[in-house]
Order: C-alpha cells, then structure tokens, then sequence
C-alpha cells in the first residue's frame, strides 16, 4: 500500500535509494546533476539566499568565468585559497576552481562539506603525473626532500615532505639547507624556472599544464612589435622560451599586483585569461591583452576551469552536490606537507 503526506504520495526507502543512485550515476557520468532552472530566477539572489541559509562560503579561482568571480566570498589563486580554507568557520566550502583545489580544501577542513560545481573540472597538470608512477620515481632517490606543487592530487600530496604554489615555490626552496637534496614535481617548467632563481639543482617530474604551455613564441614577438610599449608578464608554468622574453614572471597574483602597480598601461598576459576579469576591474583605464596560443583560439581558457558556470554553482549550492571527499589516511598524511607550506608562508609573511 502506497502512503502520502498531505495528499501527497510519501516515497519509500527503496525509491529513495535508487534516487541516490541514478544522482551518483549521473554525476559519474556528467560532473554534476542536471536540473531546469526557472529562467526568471536571480542567481546571485539565490545563490546568496543558499549561502546564509547553510552557513556556506564561495572560494573562487582567478581561472574562473567573471559571474563566478563576482558572487564569490574570496577569489585568489592556490595559496590564498588554501589559505582562507584553512580558516574559515563556515559549515559548506564551494570551491569554483577544479579538482585538486577542492580536494586540498577538504584536507584543511575535514570536518566540512566541500562541494565542487562540477566534479569533472580537472587538471592537466594533476593529471600528468599519477601517484603510482611518482611513487617509483621517488624511490630511486631516498635521500630527496619531495616538493610538490600544490596542482596535484590528493593522493600525490599524501607522497610529498612540503606542498608549494607558485607564490611560493623560490621562497620554500631557498628556506632549506643548501645541501637539501630536492625532487620537485609535478611541474617542469615551475620547476627549472625555481631552479634559475634559486641556483638549486632540482630532480624534476616530467609535469606540464596544457594551457600554460600553449603559448606561442612566435606570435608573441609579434604581438610585443604591434605593442611596443606593452610590458609581457608571464606565469612561471609557461615554457623556457616564453618566460625569457617576459618583463615580469609569477604568480597569478603577483601578476595582478604587477598589473596594478606598474605605470604602463599596456599588458600582454601570459597565463589562463580568467585573470584578466580582476586586471579590469582593477585598472578600467589600463589595456590587458591575452597572449596567443600556438593555435587558431583568439586566447588560453582551461577547459577544466571552464566546466564550472553560475548555473551548475547554483545547483551544487541548492542540493549539497557533488560532494568532495578524500580517504582519511590520505588526509592525515597529505595535511602535514601542506600544513608545513602553510607554516613557513606565515613566517615569511606571504
């Protein structure tokens, strides 16, 4: 006999398991569960409505589309995210960014709920190199220091002594002895760019993100001679060629900080062009020009990032999901690296 509540009909536990299956099956299958939304809705109304009434809070990546960036609660780049993760006293974490990120935030803060808009946001560089195979390669230098980039996976975290962003990086190497042997991975170019500023002679992982290594040498040049007086900042991710013709190399933040206080008003950025949103809105009288990619696009988005929109950021918010988790073993041992990223930046004031 079938049972209803206020004229309604009361579903069972048999429905409502394999409602939570075919949920979990479409989020394996998409990302994130699809859902119509009224098109008269406020999302920014709404979403603000979600975030009081669960004790929620929006960490966005600069990599993100510009509606993300402008309903979030604090927008940074990997440092400052896992930073504000860390301290947050609030009950549900949206991360807009990708995997890694999300996972990294449910390290800090293992007692919240993490959601990631679309599970399926993730990373070339994380990607490039699997724990299994960085397990091996660690191996056949037992008297290493492991540095890793915190653009990787939970699991490769879990391997590592100390986790680093690009802010970072120079600052934690140069912080050990000068005898420290060192692995860094997984990103080559982060890496032979901090072993030139360092004079450090690092083992690298044979990392590489996709979007940063994309950008054309020869279409830059170009671009600096329509442009001359344009300064050309660039990400340290960017290959060797690239980052030597660069005015300035760094962080994403360090790049919007040197957007804002240099007196040029022309700029030529190399790195994923969500940045380019805050140099705006930073500096409306300034000119930001993404750099060329080695193909016909017009600019370099992330795919991964770009998975992420205002809509499926609404809907994870409204239906708690997707959900990110990370094994318990895993955070015990991927939180002391990181923990210790976060201890030597506070004391260097970063």
């Amino acid at each position: 006999m079938e049972s209803f509540i206020f004229g309604q009909r009361q579903t069972s536990k048999k429905e409502n398991l394999k409602m939570n299956i075919d949920v979990l099956e479409e989020i394996n299958k998409k990302g994130f569960v699809e859902e119509d939304i009224d098109p008269t809705l406020d999302l920014f109304v709404e979403i603000e409505k979600l975030k009081k009434e669960k004790n929620a809070i929006i960490l966005a990546h600069y990599y993100q589309e510009p509606d993300i960036q402008d309903i979030a609660d604090y927008i940074g780049d990997s440092l400052g995210l896992s930073q504000e993760a860390a301290k947050t006293d609030a009950d549900v974490i949206v991360f807009a960014g990708v995997h890694f990120m999300a996972e990294t935030a449910k390290i800090l803060s293992p007692t919240k709920k993490v959601l990631l808009p679309d599970v399926k946001a993730g990373c070339s560089l994380a990607d490039s190199c699997p724990p299994h195979l960085f397990k091996k390669f660690k191996e056949k230098y037992p008297d290493h220091l492991v540095i890793t980039y915190v653009n990787c996976t939970a699991e490769l975290k879990a391997l590592s002594d100390i986790v680093c962003t690009s802010t970072n990086a120079v600052q934690i190497v140069e912080s050990l002895p000068k005898d420290q042997k060192i692995i860094f991975g997984p990103d080559r170019n982060l890496g032979a760019w901090v072993a030139k500023k360092t004079g450090r002679d690092l083992v690298l992982w044979n990392g590489a993100c996709m979007v940063h290594e994309i950008f054309s040498q020869e279409k830059i040049t170009k671009l600096k001679e329509r442009h001359p007086n344009a300064k050309f900042i660039a990400h340290p991710e960017c290959e060797e060629p690239v980052l030597k013709m660069a005015d300035y190399i760094g962080s994403t933040t360090g790049l919007l900080k040197y957007a804002i206080s240099n007196p040029a008003t022309e700029f030529i950025v190399a790195t994923e062009s969500g940045i380019i949103h805050q140099m705006e809105k930073a500096c409306p009288d300034k000119t930001f020009i993404p750099a060329p990619p080695n193909n016909s696009c017009a600019c370099n988005d992330c795919p991964y990032m770009k998975r992420n929109t205002l809509e499926k950021l609404y809907l994870c918010l409204k239906n708690s999901s997707p959900e990110v988790t990370v094994p318990e073993h895993i955070i015990e041992q991927a939180r002391k690296p990181i923990q210790r990223m976060l201890d030597i930046s506070a004391e260097l004031g970063l």
